[in-house]
């Protein structure tokens, strides 16, 4: 029981040291999050937004489910896509996830 007690006297803080070198291992790890997961993640999303507000009729297109098509109208919050011949359906423009040509001709 000595041993235990002896040890955790050594292992407890001292006072003395200023509050900030008790935040700034937490400020570390919170740059470093930054850095490493938010700011790529917002690189992204820009990356992706830029994509849809680009396209038009005639882009052929790949849906985060997997559906290839082609967009025939592009309203304000969704795309009309044709899947297959007298085919269409509506997507959310979040939900494209790869343009595979973007043809402003319209098929």
């Amino acid at each position: 029981m000595d041993l235990i007690t002896h040890t955790l006297a050594q292992a407890a803080p001292t006072g003395g040291g200023s509050g900030l070198t008790g935040f700034l291992p937490i400020l570390i790890m919170f740059a470093a999050m930054y850095f490493l997961l938010i700011a790529p993640q917002r690189k992204k999303q820009k990356q992706h937004q830029k994509m849809v507000t680009e396209l038009t009729s005639g882009a052929d297109i790949v849906t985060s489910a997997g559906i290839y098509g082609t967009i025939t109208n592009v309203k304000d919050d969704r795309f009309v896509v044709r899947i297959a011949e007298n085919t269409k359906i509506e997507i959310t423009k979040a939900s494209v996830a790869t343009v595979l040509s973007n043809d402003t001709e319209s098929n």
